[in-house]
């Protein structure tokens, strides 16, 4: 991939608990038109639109976008779980690098009901099936744990059981997402807390306490995406290259492997990032900063492996020894993460979208991870799917 398509807006509004947020179509609009501003871009120029989002009816997308207007022009509703705002961004990506547009719009969204996510079709097979047959033959079941900190809860479990990780390492990733969100006005919490606070919160699944386990949040994001030559022709000198964008399935070892850390997407992640380096020319230690998908403390800690940040093993230390932030070798969610900015499942990848293109601007105040170069971003859904891209402002 040359870079030759350029994220030239973004925009997103603060996200906030269930029930305190606009309706779906009046977010998705707000952060669609704070996107085209940005960009200084008018819609009708706007050749094809992608939106995520995974609780809604068919249509959603345009009932958000036609508040910009209505062109006639394709509108695709994505729903890919977790993944599915950098599922859109990829789709966007690929339309504008194919050729097939000059410039198109990439939007997630979601407005979220409280508690843990369940399941809203139960008269069919559930897309987890599978997954959900193999974790049983993995780990016990608790009744009261939330579906999805199971499956998390256990790969950090795993993964302290084969490396002696420390539970305090987990609660320590948590404690680094607050005190990054203390500095970001979209975050949903900002309230710093001390690894004891997070410790003593009540115990979820694994090594995961309560303030280990990402919110249900509502929000939204978007992002403009176009090609090289327009971004001249239009003088967008605050373009922001992407190098490198890989999407990824599960693969036999998913099940095959008998390892809730390979349940959970480790290879997805680590086939999606190799991939990335590879078009982008660049590795792991060319980064400066990264958003993740920390859903759960226990998958940052195993993404910074899948990703090639810190060696197999050695994440505790990367932790402990301030690798993950400012002053560190990679600041990893500096936004705060899902952990703290929030998880609004449809926006949660153009958000990570967002605040790296802001990262590689220097526009991030007081979040501005000083000389970031190259972003990197990974947003991954169970069931499975994971997108990783690598951005650059050379």
């Amino acid at each position: 991939m040359s870079g030759s398509v350029k994220v030239v807006g973004v925009g997103m509004i603060p996200f906030t608990k269930p029930g305190a947020s606009d309706s779906y179509d009046v977010m998705g609009e707000t952060a669609a038109r704070l996107a085209l501003d940005d960009a200084g871009i008018a819609y009708d120029q706007i050749g094809q639109v992608y939106v995520g989002y995974v609780y809604g009816d068919s249509t959603a997308g345009q009932a958000a976008v036609y508040g910009l207007g209505m062109t006639g022009v394709p509108i695709i509703n994505v729903n890919n779980n977790c993944s599915t705002g950098s599922s859109a961004l990829f789709l966007a990506r690929q339309a504008v690098e194919s050729g097939m547009v000059d410039c198109a719009l990439a939007l997630g969204f979601e407005q979220m009901n409280p508690g843990a996510l369940g399941s809203v079709f139960t008269d069919r097979p559930n897309p987890m099936k599978r997954m959900f047959k193999e974790m049983k033959t993995l780990q016990e079941l608790d009744s009261n744990a939330p579906g999805a900190a199971l499956y998390f809860g256990g790969a950090g479990r795993e993964y302290a059981q084969e490396y002696g990780t420390k539970p305090e390492t987990f609660a320590k990733i948590s404690e680094k997402a607050r005190r990054h969100a203390a500095r970001n006005p979209y975050a949903v919490f900002r309230e710093e807390l001390s690894v004891e606070q997070i410790m003593e919160s009540p115990h979820i699944y694994g090594p995961l306490t309560r303030f280990q386990c990402c919110p249900p949040t509502c929000g939204a994001a978007a992002a403009v995406l176009c090609s090289e030559p327009l971004a001249k022709k239009l003088g967008l000198n605050n373009a922001i290259s992407i190098k490198g964008q890989a999407m990824t399935t599960d693969f036999p070892s998913t099940l095959e492997a008998h390892s809730m850390r390979k349940l959970v997407g480790y290879d997805m992640a680590k086939n999606a990032a190799d991939a990335v380096y590879e078009q982008a020319g660049l590795g792991p230690e060319d980064v400066q900063v990264c958003e993740l998908h920390d859903c759960f403390t226990a998958n940052e800690l195993i993404t910074y492996e899948a990703l090639g940040l810190t060696a197999e093993g050695s994440a505790e230390q990367f932790i402990w020894d301030g690798e993950n932030t400012y002053g560190g070798r990679v600041v990893t969610n500096p936004s705060g993460g899902l952990l703290s900015k929030g998880h609004p499942l449809g926006a949660t990848g153009l958000a990570q979208c967002t605040e790296l293109v802001w990262q590689l601007r220097g526009d991030a105040d007081d979040r501005q991870v000083p000389g970031a170069r190259h972003a990197l971003q990974h947003n991954l859904g169970l069931g499975g799917a994971c997108v990783v891209t690598l951005y650059s402002n050379e």
